[in-house]
């Protein structure tokens, strides 16, 4: 079983940045093997990716939302990996979770509690 666990949410003005962590734990969750992504859900809308990194963390990829705004990366040294958010605007307001990823399709069975973000205009 994997725990994820997010944080680094909170409340921020438009155009604001915030960085997200998530730290990966688990009996036999070799972290650095697997490529890992964000993801985000807003109220009464279904969760949706953000981005993701190769287990590496050599490439990346980002919802055209969030292109050149969000910056994805990992220390696989510390089961880690980030989110930095810049030029937030309202409509990144949600809850943003991370998990194990294929593409832009979560691949892990279960959800951390994770991290709101609220950004005001």
């Amino acid at each position: 079983q994997v725990q994820l666990v997010e944080s680094g949410g909170g409340l921020v003005q438009a155009g604001g940045s915030l960085r997200l962590s998530c730290v990966a734990s688990g009996r036999t969750f070799s972290f650095s093997t697997y490529a890992m992504g964000w993801f985000r859900q807003a109220p009464g809308k279904e969760r949706e990716f953000v981005a993701g990194i190769s287990w590496s963390g050599g490439s990346t990829n980002y919802a055209d939302s969030v292109k050149g705004r969000f910056t994805i990366s990992r220390d696989n040294a510390k089961n880690t990996v980030y989110l930095q958010m810049n030029s937030l605007n309202p409509e990144d307001t949600a809850a943003y979770y991370c998990n194990r990823v294929r593409g832009t399709i979560p691949t892990g069975g279960s959800w951390g509690q994770g991290t709101q973000v609220t950004v005001s205009s």
